[in-house]
């Protein structure tokens, strides 16, 4: 298996909470996760790179869905969740249901943000 480079919002508390939960899954290491507001070598212009996830696989720089199936196939349990995803129909109707949660995303980072400060 390849590894696959994973760069993330560590200021925002969902990127934080699914983080976490991809580190535990990650029992062999092979995923190198960054977190972009205080990496020093960011592959593309830090605004972007935190506006959408961005994960780096075989040399190639992958965001949004593509992203997520990289980081999927890095995963043993979720490998076949991201092979699948390399068939264009399928990482097409990921990158949609991506496109929908960036939409709401800004409320859930306040709604978790909220709840961790109450913890």
């Amino acid at each position: 298996m390849t590894r696959v480079t994973v760069w993330h919002d560590g200021n925002c508390p969902l990127c934080r909470r699914e983080i976490a939960i991809m580190r535990r899954l990650d029992r062999r290491g092979r995923i190198d996760f960054i977190d972009a507001t205080g990496a020093d070598d960011c592959p593309i212009d830090r605004a972007a790179l935190l506006a959408r996830f961005h994960a780096m696989e075989d040399g190639r720089l992958l965001s949004g869905a593509a992203a997520f199936a990289a980081m999927w196939r890095a995963i043993p349990v979720l490998r076949p969740i991201g092979l699948l995803a390399r068939y264009r129909p399928v990482l097409d109707l990921l990158e949609r249901a991506y496109l929908r949660f960036l939409k709401v995303r800004p409320r859930l980072q306040r709604w978790l943000g909220k709840h961790e400060a109450k913890a």
